[in-house]
C-alpha cells in the first residue's frame, strides 16, 4: 500500500494573538494581555461598545479614552477578512514548484521501475545509479 501526503504551513495572527495574550494573563499581566487583544480592530470596537475602552500606554479607563480620542491614527486598521472564494482562487492559481514536479516525476519512474524491473536496463551504466535492477 503507497501513501502520500503533502501539506503547507499557515501563520494565523489572530492565533498568535489569543495565544500571547493568554500567556500574559496567566502571568498576572492582564492589562497587557487586554492590550494585545486590542490589536485587532473588531476587539477594539467591542471594548469601546461595552464602555470599557483598550488600555492606551499603560492608561485605563476614561484616561485611555481620552488618549484614544487625542490618538485616532494609533486605532488599529480594519482588516479586510478573506472568504472561502478568496483562498480558492489562490489555491487554484498556485503554480506547482519545481521540487513538487521533480518529486512527482521521481515516484513514477520508482513506480514504473518497481513493476517493470528491466524496463531501464538498457539505459547503460548511467542506470545503475539510479536503479538497482
Amino acid at each position: 500500500i503507497l501513501g502520500i501526503s503533502t501539506g503547507e504551513t499557515v501563520r494565523d495572527a489572530n492565533c498568535e494573538r489569543l495565544k500571547i495574550s493568554k500567556t500574559l494573563y496567566d502571568m498576572g499581566m492582564k492589562v497587557a494581555a487586554v492590550s494585545v487583544l486590542c490589536q485587532d480592530r473588531r476587539v477594539y470596537d467591542a471594548m469601546e461598545m461595552a464602555g470599557t475602552p483598550c488600555p492606551f500606554l499603560g492608561k485605563i479607563g476614561d484616561q485611555a479614552t481620552d488618549e484614544w480620542k487625542a490618538n485616532p491614527d494609533k486605532i488599529p486598521q480594519t482588516e479586510v477578512l478573506e472568504t472561502k472564494e478568496d483562498v480558492q482562487k489562490t489555491e487554484n492559481s498556485i503554480i506547482p514548484s519545481p521540487l513538487k514536479v521533480v518529486g512527482f516525476v521521481s515516484l513514477i519512474l520508482t513506480i514504473v521501475s518497481g513493476i517493470f524491473p528491466g524496463i531501464f536496463s538498457n539505459l547503460g551504466e548511467a542506470s545503475s545509479i539510479f536503479f538497482n535492477s
